[in-house]
Order: structure tokens, then C-alpha cells, then sequence
């Protein structure tokens, strides 16, 4: 959408804030929701793109409109003569790739869209080798699915193209669930991606997210780097990228829990492809949350406790609730570990800020009655960045924890 003639402002499509809304726009925060708004006018549709005023008519930005989520609005750009057209996603798109081809020159499964940090609210693109992952999770990212992908491509090369849209968040945007091809042929599955020397199966059609956990990289490389000891215990462990890392650091034993038994089967070949001994390693099939009291009932202890749990709180509303999950799963954790050992715990929740999620973790602690100190703070690499305007794209906290 070009910039109309100053003439024509007023028939534009215009946000337009209540009085003293606006002062989030102008520490450029990128969303405006639906309580901010006194009124939408020549509104356009899902994922067309609007002008953002104050009150007193003065130019904020312009936005992707989203008219079924509580975030109404997400800027695209600042610049009231910036038109927001394909030429502006594959200016972004470059951006994005060349950040990681100057950060991350040697990886081949990588984080290559960011969201609203990259400047591409709610897109999200993830590479794995030849083939790339993408997630519209936005009005706007939506509507300009054919200019993301052109963009793909050409600053790219990459052969195959997948969308894998079906994230819960869909539902609060009012968009269908898209799954599919979007380029070159269908991806063979599981495809293979190497990680500090380890290799993991990715499975971009069926798995979490886009099928593998990439903003954990630098997690597993450091629980890895802590983990010659007896007794590692790896809760919610999915495909066993943390399990798999830590048997390559000389854990004696892994203890590794999850819900899903399809996750497990894939977390065995994962140690199997990696040439990691079976016989060192028990996988759990239970609830997380009832299989550590069972533990803790038969007097079980680790030496090195993992704690990734999946999104508890996709939204802050219902933070409060997600508090009370993350504060059960760490305070048996704390029972659990020896003294001396070590606790890598973590959230994945946009709702739950950096702040509650360590106000949480020491109130686990006090009720464990450990005296309990952070030791590191943890978070995904320099694939998944944070824009400073934009802390909400800080979604994965996490803490390495010690106890005496």
C-alpha cells in the first residue's frame, strides 16, 4: 500500500487511538490492541494495512489490521512515506538473512525470521539445510504469503518451501490453519540437520513448531559442557535433544520423560543416530507432572535436572494460571536434585515475563526449602534476537540454577 496524497489522508484507512494511547507507538512497541482504540475508520480487511493516528491526528505508523485478535494492529514501519509493498518484505527478508549469514556463517539449521524483532510481524521462517519452515501466524504475514516466499527464494536459493501455520495462536487471529508445500518438492522426512557435532531428525510435516527445537541450541551446548555426572533427569523432553547432549558429555545415566510416545521413538533414534549407548538412558512415556512426584516418593536424585516444558501461557491473561504449573514442576525439582546439582529450567511463554518466571522459580525454591542460586541466565541464540522497542520477542527464558 503506497502513501496517498496528503490530500487523500483523510480518506485512508486510519486507526485512530484514544487520547494518551499512543505513547507506546512512540517508544516504537509495535502492537496496539483493541482497549487502545477509540475508532477504526474505511477499515480494511483481514491483514490490510491502515494508518495508525493519535487522537490529535498525528501519523504513528502503519500497521497490518487484524480485526478478530485483542492485538488489532501490528506495524510495519514508522515512515508515513514508506509504502508497504513486496519490495518492503524483501528488504526485511534480506535483512533477516544476512544477520545470521554474518552471526551464524557455519550453521545449517537456523532461526531465519524472527517475528516482529526481524521487522515481519508474525512471520517466522526456520531453516534446515535445503529447506525452510515457515509460519504466518498474523493477519498481516498472511496476506503477504506470496511476496514472503518470492523473497525466500531469491535471497535464499533454498529448494523447498513448507508452511507449517497451525500454531494455537491461529485461533486468536481468526485465521485458518495452512499446512503445505509452497516451493520445490515435498521434504523428505525425517530430514537431518548437525549441531555441534551431534546430528537430530527433523520432522518439518508432523513435529512441534517447525520440527525441531532450535532456540534451545546453545542450551543443549551447555548442559552438555556440565554434564559428566551420575544422574541426569531431562522432563519434557521431546525428541531428546537435551538427553542426546548430555550422554555426549558423559552423563552416566538419563532419566527422559514425556507425554508422547511418538516424541520418544524419535528421541531413540536421535541417540541411535548419534551412536550414544541405549543401555544409559531411560525413556518415559507419563504426565511429567505425575512422574516426578512418583520419583520423589521413591526417593530418586539427579545431579543435573532439565526442565522445558511446553507454552503454559501463550498470552499474559493467563499467566496467573500458568505461574501455579511452572512453580509445581521447579519446587519438585529442587526436591529432587542432589546437592551440588544443577537445575536448567525454562519457559517458552510469551505471557510469562523474564521477572515472573524468576519470582517463580525462587518461590519454588523457598517451598523446596533449598537455598537456591542463579548461576546463568539462559535464552536462545543469536538466530532468535530481541528488539529492544519489542522485550515480547524475549518468548524463551530460562535459568541455570545451583543448590548446596
Amino acid at each position: 500500500m503506497n502513501r496517498p496524497p496528503r490530500s487523500a489522508a483523510s480518506s485512508r484507512p486510519r486507526l485512530i487511538l484514544k487520547a494518551g494511547r499512543e505513547r507506546s507507538l512512540l517508544r516504537r512497541h509495535p502492537w496496539v490492541f483493541s482497549g487502545a482504540i477509540e475508532r477504526v475508520e474505511a477499515a480494511p480487511e483481514a491483514g490490510g494495512t491502515l494508518a495508525i493516528e493519535s487522537r490529535e491526528g498525528q501519523f504513528l505508523g502503519w500497521a497490518c489490521y487484524s480485526p478478530s485478535s485483542q492485538i488489532r494492529a501490528r506495524v510495519w514501519s514508522w515512515e508515513e512515506d514508506a509504502p508497504i509493498d513486496p519490495a518492503l518484505i524483501d528488504t526485511r527478508i534480506a535483512s533477516a538473512v544476512r544477520r545470521r549469514q554474518r552471526l551464524l556463517p557455519t550453521l545449517n539449521a537456523l532461526r531465519l525470521v524472527h517475528g516482529e524483532a526481524d521487522g515481519l510481524p508474525g512471520c517466522v521462517v526456520d531453516r534446515y539445510g535445503e529447506l525452510l519452515v515457515v509460519q504466518l501466524l498474523s493477519s498481516g504475514a498472511a496476506r503477504w504469503r506470496e511476496a514472503i516466499v518470492a523473497a525466500l527464494r531469491h535471497h535464499t536459493g533454498a529448494q523447498q518451501i513448507y508452511e507449517r501455520s497451525d500454531a494455537d495462536v491461529l485461533a486468536l487471529e481468526g485465521l485458518p490453519v495452512e499446512i503445505g508445500l509452497l516451493h520445490g518438492e515435498a521434504p523428505v522426512l525425517p530430514g537431518i540437520v548437525d549441531e555441534d557435532g551431534l546430528r537430530f531428525t527433523v520432522d518439518a510435516v508432523h513435529g512441534h513448531k517447525t520440527g525441531f527445537y532450535l532456540d534451545q541450541r546453545d542450551n543443549r551446548a551447555q548442559v552438555r559442557a556440565l554434564a559428566d555426572v551420575d544422574e541426569v533427569l531431562d522432563c519434557f523432553c521431546y525428541t531428546g535433544g537435551f538427553t542426546a547432549s548430555a550422554l555426549a558429555g558423559g552423563a552416566r545415566h538419563v532419566t527422559a520423560i514425556d507425554a508422547s510416545g511418538d516424541a520418544l521413538a524419535l528421541a531413540r533414534n536421535n541417540i541411535e543416530l548419534n551412536g550414544l549407548s541405549a543401555e544409559r538412558v531411560d525413556l518415559v512415556e507419563a504426565d511429567v507432572f505425575k512422574h516426578l512426584r512418583l520419583l520423589r516418593d521413591q526417593g530418586k536424585a539427579y545431579d543435573l535436572i532439565i526442565m522445558d516444558p511446553p507454552k503454559f501461557a501463550p498470552t499474559a491473561a493467563t499467566a496467573e494460571r500458568a505461574a501455579r504449573g511452572y512453580k509445581d514442576i521447579n519446587l519438585l525439582a529442587f526436591k529432587l536434585l542432589k546437592p551440588g546439582g544443577l537445575l536448567f529450567t525454562f519457559s517458552c511463554s510469551g505471557g510469562v515475563s523474564p521477572d515472573l518466571f524468576q519470582k517463580i522459580i525462587a518461590g519454588a525454591a523457598l517451598d523446596a526449602r533449598v537455598d537456591a542460586r542463579i548461576v546463568a541466565h539462559l535464552g536462545a541464540g543469536a538466530d532468535h534476537p530481541v528488539a529492544l522497542n519489542f522485550p515480547e520477542s524475549e518468548y524463551l527464558k530460562g535459568l541455570c540454577c545451583s543448590i548446596d
